[in-house]
């Protein structure tokens, strides 16, 4: 009878495990953007319903992302920030590098527009003028791709934004939705992705005050973690995932993802070749 109880007692455990390890499924290590804006709960259904496929997604900052798949830590790298992408490909972290699709990056701020920003194209000139007026504000401060682009455009300004680190300039160290919160409630300036933005609800007196420099332009690229260097990557499953985004249906999902009508991110993958 113990025998009996005890080996019943083991197939009600075990049979559990192994269905779930039979579900086929991938880590994918992305930025926070993609998850925050509302692209994932999109595409995600749509993948895992033609393929049976299901995507874990880790969803941190660009810099981090890119740590976690050089450690191993997942199938496919999906982030926002190019010569880190190039990068990781050319050190033999992953295989190929593709382009999925883009959208650009906004400076909001208060509609009271302390440092008089308010409808300028040119990001840099609007960020000296922020320095200038020792305005507030809110940076990641978390080496995502916004915070990457963020630091990019300091530089291009003349301004050690770092220097000030704790006056005016406020580092989150956060994703970018928090940070919005924070900048909402400091009414403060920030950078966003759009995507982020237009799907943020909790706006407070904030509003898209500097956009259209060609310089916010902002690039999101894919490409599978080297099975070669990292053995535990499931390469014909990561795989699959990055030809449905680059292919026809993936890119069609992106250009249908819409908020309130408004398009957030634009599809344009050049599919694998064969």
């Amino acid at each position: 009878m113990l025998r009996r109880t005890l080996l019943a007692l083991f197939l009600a455990l075990s049979a559990p495990v192994a269905a779930f390890a039979a579900d086929p499924f991938i880590v994918v290590q992305s930025t926070t953007s993609t998850e925050q804006s509302g692209l994932f709960g999109h595409l995600l259904p749509l993948f895992e319903a033609k393929t049976g496929i299901e995507v874990r997604v880790v969803a941190v900052g660009t810099g981090q992302a890119i740590k976690n798949a050089r450690n191993g830590d997942g199938d496919v790298l999906f982030v926002h920030a190019k010569p880190d992408e190039e990068k990781f490909v050319s050190d033999g972290e992953g295989v190929k590098r593709f382009d999925v699709m883009y959208n650009d990056f906004v400076i909001v701020g208060p509609k009271a527009d302390p440092a008089g920003v308010a409808g300028m194209t040119n990001a840099t000139a609007a960020l000296q003028k922020i320095a200038a007026a020792k305005a507030p504000f809110a940076s990641r401060g978390d080496d995502s791709g916004t915070h990457k682009a963020e630091q990019q455009l300091w530089r291009a300004a003349g301004v050690d934004a770092a220097a000030a680190s704790g006056t005016w300039y406020r580092e989150t160290g956060s994703g970018m939705g928090p940070t919005l919160n924070a900048a909402a409630g400091m009414h403060a300036y920030t950078l966003s992705d759009r995507g982020t933005w237009l799907s943020f609800q909790n706006r407070g007196d904030l509003e898209i005050l500097v956009q259209g420099d060609g310089r916010l332009f902002n690039q999101y690229g894919v490409m599978l973690v080297n099975p070669a260097k990292h053995p535990d990557v499931k390469a014909d499953l990561g795989q699959k995932f990055v030809d449905w985004l680059v292919g026809p249906e993936g890119q069609q999902a992106i250009a249908a993802y819409k908020i309130n009508g408004e398009q957030l991110f634009f599809p344009n993958a050049r599919p694998p070749a064969g």
